[in-house]
């Protein structure tokens, strides 16, 4: 096993020799070593001083990214380029330490395998999937390439001269493909990449049939994004599965997690991440696909039977938009499954699943209304969770015995 920050042994807490306001930026140096803090949208025009070494960079997006960097005094690595707060959907953001290097060559593994783009973002910068971004496309600039900062609604896509990737989630993806105009324009781009979430069958068939070019991107902040697309993992990408576990080796691999040094402990293993999704190899037209079949946590136990949270969300994806499964702690059940649904009755629902689910795995509780989202567009599960927990938003016939 190793230490928090793979490049360093026996990690000193450390405080800051100095703390300077630059602007609405907060730097903070150690001995030498500097990690400003900035915007979002300030992330663009210093992202070049990341990728010579020069700068260590923490975005902003969030106060629990903030206040958890607050909390935290540890020395940055020597070679640290980007600290990154996770969207935090299932619990408190941890802070991912990525150094130039492994941007660099998450970049040019993607280009190895698709070649040079003009990127467009339409994700928050102060993600790892708009952060990648901007990486690829400031590298690309020397292949031909180049970036361009599109809004989060799509609607001031403009594709450049030559190739174009757009990088979205699911969310952004399914409204576009509703907006006519905006479907056209999907259609001028070489790559749409859609990452953060899975994309249901009815989504991806709906793309192929408006001849949008979809390409479904699996990875993490701890990866410095996608490491297999399509299923398919980028050059000097090792995927292995153990256990139904995934584990990955790559060369953009994060350093590890500033302030978290027993987390970083049970993470990163031997070189290896050592991931808490489940998955398996599929055969295909193409060869062998990974197939990310949900996290590990996703199988409770309701009634004293396993229930798979994961196969039940793959089934609502094929129902339709705005549809999630959670489970809570019951008295009676030991965990209840809970149905997050735009509408409907939570008799109606229990009738429509119950041909495709066992009895153990139909939902107990319905919440109605739209999905709460994490600022990178994932379903908040948390705060599903919270709701359901609470019985927040139902009414007296939307729990079953």
């Amino acid at each position: 096993m190793v230490s928090a920050m793979r490049t360093m042994t026996g990690m000193k807490r450390a405080t800051p020799t100095s703390i300077v306001s630059v602007g609405a930026r907060v730097t903070k140096s150690y001995d030498g070593d500097v990690l400003t803090r900035c915007r979002p949208e300030e992330v663009p025009v210093l992202l070049g001083g990341v990728l010579a070494g020069q700068t260590v960079l923490a975005p902003i997006g969030d106060e629990a990214t903030a206040a958890a960097l607050d909390r935290v005094d540890e020395e940055p690595p020597i070679d640290s380029g980007v600290v990154v707060g996770t969207s935090g959907s299932t619990g408190q953001p941890k802070l991912v330490v990525l150094s130039s290097e492994a941007l660099i060559a998450a970049a040019d593994g993607f280009r190895t395998q698709y070649g040079s783009f003009t990127w467009h973002c339409a994700l928050p910068m102060h993600y790892v999937a708009g952060i990648m971004a901007l990486v690829r496309g400031h590298l690309d600039d020397l292949h031909g390439g180049g970036f361009r900062i599109a809004s989060p609604d799509l609607s001031n896509l403009e594709p450049a001269p030559g190739r174009n990737a757009l990088c979205v989630v699911p969310t952004q993806l399914r409204r576009g493909l509703a907006d006519p105009a905006l479907c056209k324009v999907l259609t001028a781009f070489d790559m749409v990449i859609a990452g953060g979430a899975s994309c249901p069958p009815w989504m991806l068939e709906n793309a192929r049939q408006a001849g949008v070019q979809v390409v479904t991107s699996y990875g993490m902040s701890e990866t410095c994004g996608g490491v297999a697309y399509s299923g398919e993992p980028l050059p000097g990408v090792d995927i292995d599965i153990v256990d139904g576990r995934i584990t990955i080796a790559t060369p953009a691999l994060a350093t590890g997690y500033l302030g978290a040094p027993d987390l970083a402990a049970r993470t990163f293993v031997d070189g290896r991440l050592i991931t808490n999704d489940r998955g398996a190899w599929v055969c295909g037209p193409k060869g062998k696909r990974l197939q990310v079949l949900g996290r590990l946590d996703d199988v409770v136990i309701s009634g004293g039977v396993n229930v798979d949270l994961g196969e039940v969300q793959r089934l609502l994806d094929g129902i339709g938009p705005g549809l999630a499964v959670v489970a809570v702690p019951d008295a009676e059940w030991g965990q209840r499954v809970v149905l997050a649904a735009p509408n409907g009755t939570l008799a109606e629902w229990r009738d429509r699943l119950r041909p495709h689910l066992g009895a153990p795995a139909l939902p107990r509780q319905l919440l109605l209304g739209a999905l709460p989202l994490t600022g990178s567009g994932k379903i908040n599960r948390r705060a599903l969770v919270e709701r359901a927990a609470t019985r927040e938003g139902m009414t007296s016939d939307h729990l079953a015995g």
